[in-house]
């Protein structure tokens, strides 16, 4: 049983589009790392938290990181301690998962550090006790595919039903990450508390146009499936120049677009690298035509979920 472990893992992007609160896909880069090691007094202490600018909390009962690992040491009834080095290498409030990542991470390594008691497909739980502790909401759209890699789809919450999707080996995603932070309660409030019947039955089609078009390997029906008539028009306020990032995307090879996560982050979808990086391009730069800095991130889906750095 090893005494120290370090583990990283992806940023994500939830939604998808059509795909509210119930599709995510893991991305290669950024992500956070997280350093454990344990410890002969028994507890739980957050020795660093690197890249965050003192956001976050050093509380052990409200820390992401802390709380899933508390999590874990009572349910499997283990007395050890642990000290805690968080890197955040994706900044707060960014879309693309940043609580997930670190929960993801920190689950992870605490499993290895107890030497595998449990298989990887019983961590999500704890996963999203670190979501809950972090935004208010257990939800599973980012955890889930920081945890297994890939496309997953949370198919019920009650009881949780998780399924992997495989998707083509050749789907990209660009994403570009404008200097803003949208915050996820804020995003989550301004939602409508009802949606009309036919908006619904559009949506469902939608996202099971998606996971057809992945599952066939059909790029034409990812993108046509690409549509979010519900909660997109409402969010894209949040972010500026919204409308104008996602057309210089689609019209520069992407099979779609839309806000990742509660946003500011944008993703877009395309087949190969270089239609991602074309499409990428031009979304950054129209976000450079407005004064907005940003990052850009080209990627295939991530498959591996979390990885041990050494």
């Amino acid at each position: 049983m090893p005494n120290s472990i370090r583990v990283f893992a992806p940023a994500t992007v939830a939604n998808v589009s059509c795909g509210f609160d119930v599709l995510g896909f893991a991305v290669n880069e950024p992500g956070d790392e997280v350093l454990l090691k344990k410890n002969d007094r028994g507890k739980i202490r957050i020795v660093e938290i690197e890249g965050d600018n003192g956001q976050l909390p050093r509380d052990i009962e409200a820390n992401t990181c802390s709380v899933v690992i508390q999590h874990y040491l009572k349910k499997m009834e283990l007395d050890f301690g642990v000290d805690i080095w968080l890197k955040k290498n994706m900044p707060l409030g960014s879309g693309l998962g940043s609580s997930a990542a670190s929960a993801v991470a920190a689950i992870y390594a605490i499993n290895i550090l107890a030497d595998y008691p449990k298989p990887v497909d019983a961590l999500l739980p704890f996963a999203m006790e670190g979501e809950k502790a972090a935004c208010g909401t257990g939800h599973a759209d980012n955890v889930a595919p920081a945890l297994f890699g890939g496309f997953v789809l949370i198919r019920s919450y009650n009881p949780l039903d998780i399924v992997r999707l495989k998707s083509p080996d050749n789907l990209f995603t660009a994403i570009v990450h404008p200097h803003l932070e949208v915050k996820t309660k804020d995003a989550r409030e301004i939602l409508k508390k009802e949606i009309r019947f036919s908006d619904s039955v559009t949506q469902s089609g939608n996202l099971g146009g998606l996971v057809a078009g992945l599952l066939l390997k059909d790029y034409d029906l990812i993108g046509r499936s690409l549509q979010d008539h519900i909660v997109e028009p409402i969010r894209a306020i949040l972010i500026p120049g919204y409308d104008n990032v996602k057309a210089a995307a689609m019209d520069n090879g992407a099979l779609g677009a839309g806000i990742s996560g509660s946003g500011p982050s944008i993703f877009a979808l395309a087949e190969g690298p270089d239609r991602a990086k074309k499409a990428g391009d031009a979304m950054k730069k129209q976000f450079e035509k407005i004064g907005v800095d940003c990052d850009l991130f080209i990627s295939p889906i991530n498959q591996e979920g979390p990885r041990v750095l050494d």
